[in-house]
């Protein structure tokens, strides 16, 4: 059977959290205020982010375990979910700026931001992306990685391994002292057009703010002058396309990023710590 198109489906009712897990400002009214410029952590602040890190890492594992022909991705989505909250951690995603549910779900097409829902399948020979975050101790720990259903194409393979190695060069690029541009630089000098890179979305510096003043480009872009310092924290997370590298947002529901000619699309991603000689990765991906 081929996949029908990609369209937006019904939600199941919004998740629990516990009342005695902490949450972050947004939980309740969905806006999460001002961002903060970056700046190194508090040992405390770095503890708690390694925390958050592992707790996002299992939740996105147990999720990938459940990857198969038929299940809907709410049922990854409630997976993930119960994993972050049994661990004592808010599902970041959960109502910051209003988003509906606890992870991100995006399969082929879709480059970010696919929300989870009760009638969307897994199809044999999809690719889709997971992206968790979770909230503890008072900050964030966020990875995401792209899988395959079963049998997939030769292209999507290269697309998926090129990603992956994509992360790895530009967590390369990290040097304290360096600057941002480095790491769209060195993605860049990587794919050397083999595949589009997306520029509309990019990583971001974490930590007490899911998203705080830093952005990360994965292309290269002069203006990103920003210099590396010890201490600091941040994602990246490069988005490979196999066609155009221009997104579009799905109108019907204000999040979904697709590509504008439907051509596939992996991301990968980890939070990263600057240390005193290059970037400590503090999420784990899933053993491919």
């Amino acid at each position: 059977m081929s996949r029908p198109q990609l369209l937006p489906g019904p939600l199941s009712p919004r998740r629990k959290v516990p009342k005695t897990i902490t949450r972050p400002s947004y939980a309740l009214l969905g806006e999460p205020g001002p961002t903060h410029p970056p700046r190194a952590r508090t040992a405390e602040e770095l503890a708690n982010m390694r925390v958050a890190s592992d707790i996002a890492s299992e939740a996105l594992a147990a999720a990938a375990a459940a990857i198969a022909p038929g299940v809907t991705t709410d049922e990854l989505d409630r997976i993930a979910h119960e994993v972050m909250v049994d661990r004592g951690a808010y599902p970041s995603t959960l109502n910051y700026r209003g988003y509906p549910k606890s992870t991100c779900i995006s399969i082929n097409e879709v480059i970010c931001h696919g929300i989870p829902d009760l009638q969307t399948e897994l199809f044999e020979g999809d690719i889709l992306t997971i992206d968790v975050t979770a909230y503890y101790g008072g900050v964030h720990g966020d990875l995401n990685q792209t899988f395959a259903v079963g049998e997939i194409d030769q292209h999507s393979r290269d697309l998926m391994a090129a990603t992956r190695r994509a992360l790895e060069v530009g967590i390369e690029a990290i040097r304290p002292g360096g600057q941002v541009r480095d790491i769209g630089r060195a993605i860049e000098k990587f794919v050397r057009g083999r595949y589009g890179i997306v520029h509309q979305f990019g990583g971001h510096g974490i930590g007490p703010d899911f998203h705080d003043g830093l952005h990360v480009q994965h292309n290269y872009d002069r203006r990103g002058t920003e210099r590396f310092f010890p201490g600091q924290t941040l994602t990246v997370e490069p988005m490979l396309t196999l066609g155009s590298a221009e997104a579009r947002i799905w109108e019907s529901d204000g999040w979904t990023a697709v590509t504008v000619d439907g051509s596939r699309c992996a991301q990968e991603e980890h939070t990263l710590l600057v240390t005193e000689d290059g970037a400590e990765v503090l999420t784990t991906h899933v053993p491919v």
